[in-house]
């Protein structure tokens, strides 16, 4: 099995430098950026390897429902801030051409109206290709205004669609992606495994997420029916309203992903999707909000649903888990209510292969529901943690050398604080991708 050794640092309010060492493609380096701070539990503070307060002073275009449908490719550049207003579609064959270092916001939320969301349609294509530090930044509105007592919160930013034609589990072979009104431009889903939707690498999606209803949500990064040969990589989603990253059907795969203090679950996968999740971080945050099903805790660090009407549709959800970390809290002490919930959770005829990974800092750190397919779930070289179980039921097949702990208090595994959240979360978290030879 492959393995990344590095480090990730962050520099808190307080100056102090933590240091997790986990096998993860990233390295955070303490690039102080803006210095606003409020008295929002998020501040005016956000991920960044590039200056907001330099971007503040870039010409703004507004992009509308009407600026990404010519047919022929239309270029975001460095040089200007783009604000999306309304829900933009990428189709009828253009394709979207995003510049590194380009920043992109939302125009003002209108209520029941789902603003700043941008979908590559099945008929467009991104290529939106940031560097290793100078990434594609899509970002709240507050922190590119040049006004330092302005704050982020969750939910400034719509967030990003990607549809495609590769297979789906649905009874028609298609579906319409959550959160939007149904139409052509939603579809997604049908024959294609190897389909390609383009290039999405070196992006950070942040304070993103739209909730129209319930069940009727955007997330930070949504990719329905995306096939095998699009690229998706080192991407971060931070401060989501919703999931960070949900995986409807599809067979790409993706790697060094981080999913970081998303309200909803950090990864999600349903409709029949097969692929991997390579060297990829799920990191849960005691100060950020926490979504609920009937009052209790629905929030998980990855959530794997075969089909939520029919347990048995073909393709299974099979998701395969190498080198992934789901790191919640040091101990439920603090959590903002209603808390965490499980560290995995796979149910409704989901399966999951989980291999060289770490579950840690949840009540129990996998779940396996009745009504999944415990013998097709497979753990090798895994440690698994949790508050109150580590694993609930052990029905999965073992391949061997899993280590299975359960306490009050989350295993370190190696990993220290600021990940286990213990002080107030205001940090200038600011990193640069990196890559490291295997």
């Amino acid at each position: 099995m492959l393995k990344k050794a590095i480090s990730l640092k962050l520099n808190s309010t307080t100056g102090t430098a933590l240091t997790l060492l986990a096998a993860l493609a990233v390295s955070l380096t303490s690039c102080k950026k803006n210095e606003g701070d409020s008295a929002s539990p998020f501040g005016n503070r956000s991920t960044s390897a590039v200056s907001y307060a330099t971007a503040a002073t870039y010409p703004v275009k507004t992009i509308t429902a009407t600026d990404l449908d010519n047919g022929g490719t239309v270029v975001f550049d460095r040089d200007t801030v783009y604000e999306v207003s309304g829900v933009v579609y990428v189709t009828n064959n253009t394709t979207l051409e995003i510049q590194s270092g380009t920043y992109i916001k939302s125009s003002v939320n209108t209520p029941n109206v789902q603003n700043g969301v941008l979908v590559v349609s099945k008929d467009g294509t991104i290529n939106a290709a940031g560097e290793s530090c100078n990434p594609i930044v899509f970002t709240s509105r507050y922190l590119l205004d040049g006004n330092p007592a302005t704050a982020a919160a969750p939910g400034d930013f719509g967030g990003i669609i990607l549809l495609g034609e590769s297979t789906v589990n649905t009874a028609t072979g298609s579906s319409n992606i959550e959160g939007l009104t149904a139409s052509a431009l939603t579809a997604f889903g049908g024959n294609t495994p190897a389909d390609n939707s383009g290039v999405f690498k070196n992006v950070r999606i942040e304070y993103a997420g739209y909730k129209l209803a319930d069940g009727i949500e955007v997330n930070g990064l949504t990719l329905g029916g995306v096939g095998s040969l699009t690229e998706i990589n080192n991407v971060e989603v931070s401060w989501g309203l919703d999931d960070g990253f949900e995986f409807f059907g599809g067979t790409v795969s993706t790697s060094d992903l981080l999913a970081f203090s998303n309200d909803d679950d950090q990864f999600d996968f349903d409709l029949g999707y097969i692929g991997t999740l390579l060297n990829s971080t799920a990191i849960a945050n005691k100060v950020s909000s926490h979504s609920a099903s009937s009052g209790n805790s629905d929030s998980n660090g990855a959530e794997i649903d075969n089909n939520p009407t029919n347990f048995a549709a073909f393709p299974v959800t099979h998701p395969t888990f190498d080198n992934v970390r789901i790191i919640g809290a040091l101990n439920t002490s603090g959590v903002t209510a209603p808390g965490f919930k499980n560290g995995i959770t796979v149910r409704r005829g989901g399966e999951l292969e989980l291999y060289g990974s770490i579950v840690t800092g949840y009540n129990i750190g996998l779940r396996i529901d009745g009504n999944a397919t415990p013998a097709n779930t497979i753990v090798g070289s895994t440690s698994l943690h949790g508050f109150t179980l580590a694993y609930d039921p052990n029905t999965f097949t073992d391949a061997g050398g899993n280590t299975y702990n359960n306490g009050a208090t989350a295993f370190a595994y190696g990993i220290t604080q600021p990940f286990w959240n213990e002080s107030a979360f205001n940090a200038d978290l600011n990193y640069c991708w990196a890559k490291f030879d295997y």
